[in-house]
């Protein structure tokens, strides 16, 4: 299949269901009597509180970014090159933070390190009045992102390569920065912009931690949009965002490409080993405690408050929707929740799937270099402009999909596709392309060349993507609460409205609903971890 071939599904997918409803949403804004009030560009800019907002949004996002990185990258050596028991449910569980609603998340943080907190009460200090507690969020939030996608291809590195190094002479840091650190760039570089986009657009962390002194660009976007009803405002500054998010994304493309190379890959069971010598067991002891204080403790705090409450108190309530909150009992959102991140698991691996397979090609142009760019954009526009603008767009023939159950599964898989090419496109851009014309040479077909060639190569990446795509199925909120039928919630929306309704036990049920979230995504990875060991021989 040619590469404009593999690229007209995925350009109609994110025309229809992206760009459309985000278009429409900003013409709702800045249009008026049948003109365009671009002026309202500059009295937006003019505005010292936007400034203020804009300065913030980016130096806590390179500041979040450089944190996960530093603290995530030894977890993603440990993970990628150590066998030790219980590695498989270690793994799932690292990723449990990064499916929980944001809100959630950062409702955990403020136990923690908020006034009568764990540190309040052990130490006597605070943090929810400073910029601390969202950073430490973030990293909560998206170290599962670096451990997976830089982990994902570090496993199957030759290690020889780095051993052959040392063998020439080369210290074991020279090695590493000469050797292994340029293989791994593009997929630290997809690690570090996703992480980025994320905290770009952090919404429910820095909306409750950081109060009114600290707001990002989707807290002003939502401000705007459902307090103050400022439509024109609220376009302005997604405009913003698009364009700040679209150079990023071009940048991070370029500089990509001119560092592509061809790497050698082998099956992860072969890069395994148990830990050797002190030094190799203190960094596995460091990441274990990492995990345990800045992933496990929050999580358990979540686990505490939902029992709170004698003879399961909380978790009985869901069973009854006499609070008035739902139209059904909130325990239905588990289903609704499972239901819609496999539909939306199995788009985005179609449609990424595809993309990656069509930004593979050695010969592609600009324009493909600009989609590729583009498949990102949905991580960095506001999730708030998406949900509104698929009411807006998405509300009459030939696409009147408002009543439709599908209308959620496409809004999450939009989130998801980004994760599918990103954790995708190293691999397949590592495979030697002599590979696959040997293959071609001998008479082989396109569709038996991918199945001979690259399949057996990127079939890990490709279950680490429906992983990621179903995890952040399960967690997305932003455009989900939007579209969810009142009596279709999911988990996310769920857990938000108890959190906004007052009352001991709505928020004794949003903290039951969240560990039963913790629960289901972790079952579900781990069910993954078994069935990528079984495809690729690991353990």
């Amino acid at each position: 299949m040619t590469r404009l071939g593999l690229m007209v599904v995925p350009v109609a997918f994110f025309g229809v269901f992206f760009a459309w409803p985000v278009a429409a949403i900003v013409a709702r804004g800045l249009k008026a009597d049948g003109s365009w009030q671009f002026g309202r560009i500059a009295d937006v800019l003019a505005q010292s509180d936007i400034r203020h907002v804009l300065w913030f949004t980016t130096w806590q996002a390179l500041a979040s970014t450089a944190l996960t990185l530093a603290v995530a990258l030894p977890g993603a050596y440990v993970f990628a090159r150590y066998d030790f028991p219980g590695k498989q449910i270690l793994r799932a569980v690292v990723t449990v933070p990064f499916v929980l609603p944001t809100v959630v998340v950062g409702t955990a943080f403020l136990a923690l390190v908020g006034r009568g907190g764990l540190l309040d009460e052990l130490w006597g200090v605070r943090l929810d009045t400073t910029v601390w507690a969202i950073l430490l969020a973030h990293v909560f939030f998206n170290y599962a992102v670096v451990v997976r996608t830089v982990g994902g291809l570090w496993s199957q590195l030759d290690p020889r390569q780095e051993e052959a190094a040392r063998m020439l002479g080369a210290s074991p840091a020279a090695a590493w920065r000469k050797v292994t650190l340029p293989a791994l760039g593009p997929a630290v570089a997809a690690a570090a912009l996703m992480v980025f986009l994320f905290t770009f657009t952090s919404f429910g962390v820095v909306q409750i931690l950081g109060g009114p002194t600290f707001s990002t660009l989707e807290v002003e976007i939502y401000r705007q949009t459902s307090e103050i009803f400022d439509l024109a405002t609220a376009a302005v500054l997604t405009i913003i965002q698009f364009v700040a998010v679209g150079a990023i994304l071009a940048l991070h493309a370029w500089t990509v490409r001119r560092r592509e190379t061809a790497l050698r890959l082998v099956d992860a069971s072969v890069t395994a080993r148990k830990p050797r010598g002190a030094g190799q067991w203190a960094l596995l002891g460091g990441v274990l405690a990492t995990v345990l204080v800045l992933l496990l403790l929050p999580l358990a705090v979540l686990v505490q408050r939902s029992l709170d409450a004698p003879g399961f108190g909380y978790y009985r309530a869901l069973m009854s929707a006499d609070g008035g909150v739902f139209l059904v009992p909130p325990i239905e959102a588990i289903g609704n929740s499972l239901s819609y991140a496999v539909a939306a698991t199995a788009i985005a691996v179609v449609i990424g799937g595809l993309a990656a397979a069509a930004l593979t090609r050695r010969d592609a142009g600009r324009f493909v270099r600009g989609f590729d760019a583009l498949l990102m954009l949905p991580l960095g526009v506001s999730a708030v402009t998406v949900g509104f603008g698929f009411l807006i767009a998405l509300d009459e023939p030939p696409l009147d999909l408002r009543a439709s159950w599908i209308l959620v599964p496409l809004a999450q898989a939009l989130v998801g596709v980004p994760f599918v090419v990103r954790t995708m496109l190293p691999v397949l851009r590592a495979v030697d392309q002599r590979l696959r014309e040997a293959a071609a040479v001998l008479g082989a077909s396109p569709w038996r060349v991918w199945r001979e060639v690259d399949l057996p190569l990127v079939r890990r990446a490709l279950l680490i993507a429906a992983g990621f795509a179903f995890a952040v199925s399960l967690g997305e909120f932003g455009a989900t609460v939007f579209i969810a039928r009142p009596d279709s919630p999911t988990l996310p929306v769920a857990v938000a409205r108890l959190l906004g309704r007052a009352g001991e036990l709505n928020y004794g049920q949003a903290m039951a609903l969240s560990a039963i979230l913790m629960v289901v995504c972790a079952v579900a990875l781990l069910v993954l971890e078994r069935l990528r060991s079984d495809r690729t021989g690991e353990f």
